[in-house]
């Protein structure tokens, strides 16, 4: 025998497919660290592909001072010695372009995907 449904069912059923089909992407996606060196005076790589809820892990290897610092200072890592390192969360709307503090000729860019 063949059961109905009420309205309030139908109504009940269809809001919950449409929650469930208009979740964002990112929230099934793990994050991920993306590494970048500083060497050489140079960030390696000068550009990086992420996804918002990514990390982005900085690592001096110069004997000098860097920075991973947002082109109009919207974030930013802070002075990182020789083999210090620092993370950055990737977020909705972020700066995308940054350079180092100490060395404004260093540039990088992230590219969220």
């Amino acid at each position: 025998m063949q059961r109905l449904l009420s309205r309030r069912q139908v109504v009940t059923q269809a809001a919950a497919s449409a929650v469930a089909f208009n979740l964002p992407a990112q929230a099934s996606r793990a994050s991920v660290l993306h590494m970048v060196r500083i060497h050489r005076f140079e960030f390696q790589p000068a550009l990086v592909k992420v996804h918002i809820g990514d990390l982005i892990k900085w690592t001096n290897l110069d004997i000098a001072p860097h920075t991973a610092t947002a082109d109009t200072h919207g974030w930013g890592t802070q002075e990182l010695s020789k083999g210090q390192s620092a993370e950055i969360l990737v977020t909705e709307g972020m700066e995308l372009g940054y350079f180092c503090a100490f060395h404004p000729h260093m540039k990088g860019t992230i590219e969220i995907i």
